[in-house]
């Protein structure tokens, strides 16, 4: 098939890297990706946007996640490759739309690797309330880059008992909520309607919710780039996606009910993680503890992943010829070790921030990297509807995974994501979003018109690439 042969050679040039992650790992790093700060501390900020109709909040944020995720393992399983929907975006709409696609990607999930250590730091302050956050920013990001660096097989086995250990905790937690609130009046649903009612800020501020449930959710499209290193990336596609319908969201709306059920609104949507403040509502000794030491391998994890995704997103681009060759060089164990590098920029961003801006800093950073977020799922649902029209045109084989309600969903979830993005503009927190992310898309597209004025359309150069 044309489209094959075409995609083929975006494909070859990215060839090197190790498929070292089994089918177990890839739904762990699928599940455990989205589960993070996002849900540990996140989760605060869009409780205190819309009270207890933040669960109507995260269920609107699921479907739009799990229509992502139906359009992303079709494309993967037609087409494995690091460079995932950045080169999806490359070969179906065309090199501008690739180039602005991983850039905007790898410009969010660096900043986003950065919230995720500045919640470390901020999880720390429990136990050792006078050491500033900076010191630990340094020690855990170099714990982490130290795994990075190994192989493609540490990170794997590192990032599956992270999971393992975040979806436990939340199993656990869901079951000792549901043990306290059933049969206790005490708590339950009047908790729901109690303190203002069920939207105290009305519809609108439900919606803002939905931005903050977007960037919970942020991550599960990782499973696509992780894709290009699995064993067998057919079945571990189609397996992580059927985990991660029924976990992810389960996982979401049933804590955060839990959570409401158990601590007023206007308490769990300030200070702390929510999950803490259970912990301390219910009065259990130590429990505060463990639960802070969950939050803390969340975030940990989160960041683990994070550094993968923006690594392996930086290669892609050096082997398009986009970024600098040497970002494109691999180590014996077939890591970028290069592009990982680069990609720490945003742990030494937060750590600056820590230092200047000690209480808004996690805010500041979620701020300005969900434009890379939210711009990059939209373009994975224009990128899906591309992308199977072009299939039915070129009569391409049928495809062993299909998302259903073609075209109708893949026009909704776009649609969806270019009204979250204009709404960023309209709320105090999510402002910076659009102000720094149009300006960084226009900077991007002049960019990449410069590149191809200057050098000529970049040609891929896995074969010019040398191992280090």
């Amino acid at each position: 098939m044309g489209q094959q042969q075409g995609f083929g050679r975006i494909a070859e040039r990215e060839q090197g890297l190790k498929r070292r992650l089994t089918s177990g790992q890839m739904s762990m790093i699928a599940i455990g990706g989205a589960i993070g700060t996002g849900l540990f501390l996140g989760s605060k900020f869009a409780i205190g946007f819309a009270g207890p109709s933040v669960i109507i909040s995260y269920a609107i944020g699921g479907l739009i996640t799990l229509l992502l995720m139906g359009c992303l393992a079709e494309m993967t399983v037609a087409h494995s490759t690091s460079g995932s929907f950045g080169a999806y975006a490359e070969h179906y709409i065309g090199p501008l739309a690739g180039f602005l696609v991983r850039y905007a990607y790898w410009s969010c999930v660096v900043l986003a690797v950065g919230t995720e250590v500045t919640a470390v730091a901020e999880y720390m302050k429990l136990w050792f309330s006078d050491v500033p956050g900076w010191q630990w920013v340094c020690l855990f990001s170099g714990a982490l880059i130290f795994i990075n660096a190994m192989s493609v097989k540490a990170f794997g086995t590192v990032e599956y008992w992270f999971s393992t250990v975040k979806v436990s905790a939340i199993v656990a937690f869901i079951i000792l909520g549901a043990y306290v609130v059933w049969g206790n009046p005490q708590y339950g649903a009047v908790q729901y309607t109690a303190h203002g009612g069920f939207f105290p800020n009305g519809v609108w501020g439900m919606w803002i919710a939905v931005v903050i449930s977007i960037f919970s959710y942020l991550s599960v499209e990782m499973i696509a780039v992780a894709a290009g290193e699995a064993e067998d990336p057919e079945r571990a596609v189609k397996q992580a996606f059927r985990a991660t319908i029924v976990r992810l969201v389960v996982f979401y709306l049933l804590t955060l009910a839990l959570i409401l059920a158990i601590v007023p609104w206007d308490e769990a949507g300030k200070g702390g993680s929510p999950f803490v403040k259970v912990m301390q509502a219910l009065g259990i000794p130590g429990a505060a503890d463990v639960i802070n030491f969950i939050v803390l391998v969340a975030a940990l994890s989160a960041m683990n992943s994070q550094l993968y995704i923006t690594t392996r997103m930086m290669f892609s681009l050096s082997r398009a010829g986009h970024a600098p060759s040497a970002l494109g060089r691999l180590t014996r164990s077939g890591t970028p070790l290069n592009a990982l590098l680069l990609s720490t920029s945003g742990i030494g961003i937060a750590a600056v921030l820590n230092v200047l801006y000690p209480e808004t800093a996690f805010t500041l950073m979620m701020a300005i990297s969900m434009f890379g977020a939210l711009f990059t799922w939209m373009m994975i649902f224009v990128t899906h509807y591309f992308f199977r029209r072009r299939w039915a045109r070129e009569g391409g084989a049928a495809l062993s995974f299909r998302m259903p309600g073609f075209p109708v969903l893949t026009l909704l979830g776009a649609g969806a994501m270019l009204a979250i993005l204009a709404t960023t503009y309209f709320t105090s927190v999510f402002r910076m979003t659009l102000v720094f992310g149009v300006p960084f898309l226009v900077i991007l597209a002049a960019a990449y018109g410069l590149l191809v004025r200057e050098r000529g359309e970049p040609a891929g150069r896995a074969a010019r690439q040398q191992r280090t």
